[in-house]
């Protein structure tokens, strides 16, 4: 399998999900602009998001992906089928009954998140019925992780890939249609959330019924839990929880400190984040998905060889394509956002507020996505312990960081320590894997971060001075053609990397690599 062939489609299709997400974001900005109910929503969507993230797509795939490849390597595909069907009925009714709890408790939730002083009567009971209302949301996304999991030990790669894109365009249709039929139109994007999961499971039950595993659903989830393969799953969960509850946790903590920032301040730091999730999905996440299943393989197979060649690859293809990225967004981040979501009730001064924190999230991009390669590395191992003992440090660090930037920065304060702290965390795993003599990068480093380095002084250089050009936010500014100006300027600044890089004698070959 051609991994570089295989980068592509995957980034492709991730890229098909990102720009819709764009979309989607940019239709929500228009319709509900920064304010006490669009934070109300972000506050309501991340309480079941975060749960997703720990127990879902978290800690349950980081310890079900590795051992389901152990099963597919060495064990019979009965055996291998068995598995996925027990863990498939524990994670479901798990989740369900965490849905339970989270609708219970919802008012004390948002009480807790949200300063009461920055909310109305109104929106606070807003907040709550759509915490209610989306809490079942886990369950499908659990099923989702579940089949994604599946379908990428198989190499089906593409299907987990495109799934995000249905919940996009759940997005996209409810925030053009739905509120005028509405009483409190930010009830529209908890209906699409909802309606976003069932798409995403539909479409992933033909490709598991294409090889065979489509999981079966036990009534009996104590049946599932006498079985060994669930067993050592919930062993390894347990410090795998612990490393994404950290990263969740911190995640958590700035939003509440966010929403005691001033009205909009939760609204200004997620559209920065949406925007950072772009580079670090298409390239952190694609990679990462792709370099487990291979990893895993690797050590079932004892072939320390290809272990540190699939790593050293992966890592040279980060930092050329994070690095421009990364200061792509810091040059450009007022442009960036104005085109996407300075319209209607966005205005220039929310076009301000959420640059701001872009800029200071582009600072900590290389870290974020080194990370999300530079886990699997470890997980593949089966070594749980470790990443979570540097993932906690890393939210102490985080929340003294946060104490030092945010009286300074305000709301910039917190994306730079999330990218900080994400450097901390790639630096120290990075430094294990070296000590520990697992990860043994190849030769030609140093030349290659000094050719890396003048490509991106380069790009950068122009990306300022374009920016300069053109007037961003205001009376007289044309949606269109400032979306032109602005890819014109992407379109120059990716030419002029790329033509440096091959001055210096890069080559698409050299990138080239072969799975086993």
């Amino acid at each position: 399998m051609n991994l570089l062939k295989t980068l592509a489609a995957i980034s492709s299709m991730t890229m098909l999900s990102r720009v819709t997400g764009l979309l989607r974001e940019s239709l929500m900005a228009r319709a509900f602009g920064s304010g006490i109910y669009t934070d109300a929503f972000i506050v309501a969507f991340r309480l079941p998001n975060l749960l997703r993230r720990l127990f879902a797509e978290g800690a349950f795939s980081q310890a079900f992906v590795p051992l389901l490849s152990e099963y597919k390597n060495k064990n019979g595909e009965a055996e291998t089928k068995e598995l996925i069907d027990q863990a498939a009925t524990f994670l479901l009714w798990s989740t369900v009954l965490i849905s339970l709890a989270g609708i219970l408790a919802a008012p004390l939730l948002i009480y807790w998140i949200v300063d009461p002083a920055s909310q109305t009567p109104d929106s606070t009971r807003a907040a709550v019925w759509m915490t209610r209302f989306m809490f079942p949301y886990i369950a499908c996304m659990s099923f989702v992780a579940l089949a994604g999991g599946v379908l990428n030990t198989w190499r089906q790669f593409k299907i987990p890939a495109f799934t995000p894109v249905m919940l996009n365009m759940s997005f996209i249709l409810a925030s053009l249609f739905l509120p005028k039929y509405l009483e409190t139109p930010i009830y529209a994007m908890a209906i699409a959330v909802m309606v976003g999961g069932l798409l995403q499971v539909g479409l992933q039950i033909p490709s598991l019924v294409k090889i065979g595993m489509l999981p079966r659903i036990h009534i009996n989830p104590l049946r599932a839990l006498r079985d060994p393969g669930v067993r050592r799953i919930l062993q390894k969960m347990g410090p795998a929880l612990l490393g994404v509850s950290a990263a969740q946790i911190s995640l958590l903590i700035n939003t509440t400190i966010a929403g005691h920032l001033g009205p909009g301040s939760v609204s200004a730091l997620s559209w920065a984040d949406r925007l950072m999730e772009f580079p670090t999905a298409m390239l952190g996440v694609a990679l990462g998905t792709i370099l487990l299943p291979g990893l895993s393989k690797a050590i079932a197979s004892d072939d320390s060889q290809e272990y540190s060649g699939l790593l050293n690859w992966g890592l040279r293809l980060t930092f050329l394509l994070s690095l421009p990225a990364a200061v792509g967004l810091a040059m450009l981040a007022e442009p960036l956002i104005a085109t996407l979501f300075n319209y209607g009730q966005f205005d220039a001064a929310a076009t301000r507020a959420s640059a701001a924190p872009l800029v200071a999230y582009s600072a900590g991009l290389l870290g974020i996505i080194v990370v999300k390669i530079l886990t699997p590395a470890f997980y593949a191992r089966q070594d749980f312990r470790t990443p979570v003992r540097i993932a906690i440090g890393t939210v102490i660090a985080v929340q003294l960081l946060n104490a030092a930037l945010v009286p300074l920065l305000g709301v910039s304060g917190l994306a730079l320590s999330i990218g900080l702290g994400a450097c901390i965390n790639a630096g120290c795993m990075f430094f294990l894997l070296r000590k520990r003599d697992i990860f043994m990068p190849l030769p030609g480093w140093p030349l290659f971060f000094a050719k890396l380095g003048v490509a991106v002084v380069a790009m950068g250089g122009l990306a300022w001075y374009a920016r300069g050009l053109f007037t961003w936010t205001g009376p007289g500014v044309h949606g269109l053609m400032r979306a032109l100006e602005l890819g014109a300027i992407v379109s120059l600044c990716v030419v002029l990397y790329f033509a440096v890089l091959f001055a210096l004698g890069f080559r698409l070959g050299d990138f080239r690599r072969t799975g086993r």
